[in-house]
């Protein structure tokens, strides 16, 4: 298939781009760097040069592309994960999201684009007990910046989802782990678990999913190929709390143990958006991606070896 990526330089994009060139698609990847363009172009991707920004010219670029099948990777996150770091991010990431985003659906639409396939988030359901389906609604009523990303995704997936004469797909993603990755050995969150700066709050009690990057690329490539319109989560099999996935972690990179801070503290230090991400987030289930897409995530891997509980 001819295949259109919006996002196609990022932690997912370049595994993504693999994956998909592995598996015999024709790519074309939207830049607006031309140095970027010669480098896409000795992989054998064709470029498209156009500022997502622009509409004209992003309409343009996939009407001349005629592709089968348009995949959205686009946002602007962070190399650094930290509050302050993720704060500054937040309203470029909001606007290449919703601003960029929409301008990529509509060039999608006015080219006849049969596919259309967009990044979401996996990790900001509702709380509530067991793990969470593609049924399940996001959080919004949750910590400011959770609740605000989380009206976000919402409002992208309702456009996709209910855009005419479009097969929209929705793959809400896990957290990433993997190279190039906050979570990777050379990653900021592994540096500040070194630096005994990524703390357990409370009783460590929030569940997060997981997902490694080469996995999510895998998943994605399946989804363009006999994915169904809707949601998928893709998430691997062992949702963890906190107190259990960064104790391994933390383990696995010889660091010391991770402190562990009341949610009065974290509150006071860090805001509620950290005693969301470690008390009250809730896991994901990935049996719709793992039954339609034969989606087969690998364990996570600073815990191979090491017998931890499922979260419930």
């Amino acid at each position: 298939m001819r295949i259109f990526v919006a996002g196609a330089t990022g932690a997912i994009g370049r595994p993504l781009i693999a994956q998909l060139l592995a598996k015999g698609h024709d790519v074309v990847a939207l830049t607006r760097s031309p140095d970027t363009a010669r480098t896409l172009a000795e992989q054998g991707v064709e470029p498209a040069i156009a500022d997502v920004f622009d509409a004209d010219a992003v309409k343009a670029a996939v009407i001349r592309a005629q592709p089968e099948v348009v995949i959205e990777q686009l946002t602007a996150l962070p190399k650094t994960y930290t509050g302050e770091s993720m704060s500054a991010a937040a309203p470029l990431n909001h606007r290449i999201r919703l601003e960029g985003g929409t301008n990529v659906l509509a060039a999608a639409q006015a080219a006849g684009v049969r596919r259309y396939l967009r990044q979401s988030i996996a990790f900001w359901a509702v709380p509530g007990t067991g793990l969470a389906d593609e049924e399940t609604p996001l959080s919004l009523d949750a910590s400011p910046a959770v609740a605000a990303d989380a009206r976000t995704v919402t409002e992208i997936e309702r456009r996709l989802l209910e855009t005419p004469n479009l097969e929209g797909i929705a793959l809400r993603y896990g957290f990433f782990y993997g190279p190039g990755t906050w979570f990777a050995p050379d990653g900021d969150v592994a540096q500040q678990v070194r630096q005994q700066q990524f703390p357990i709050v409370g009783n460590g009690e929030g569940v997060w999913s997981w997902v490694h990057i080469e996995d999510v690329a895998i998943a994605t490539v399946a989804a363009v190929e006999r994915g169904n319109p809707g949601i998928y989560l893709i998430t691997d099999d062992r949702p963890l709390a906190v107190r259990e996935w960064l104790s391994a972690y933390a383990r696995w990179l010889n660091a010391p143990p991770p402190p562990q801070v009341s949610v009065e503290d974290a509150l006071r230090m860090s805001g509620a958006d950290a005693v969301y991400y470690g008390t009250q987030m809730r896991g994901a289930l990935n049996a719709k991606a793992k039954r339609e897409l034969d989606f087969q995530p690998r364990p996570l891997e600073w815990l191979v070896d090491t017998p931890v509980a499922h979260a419930s």
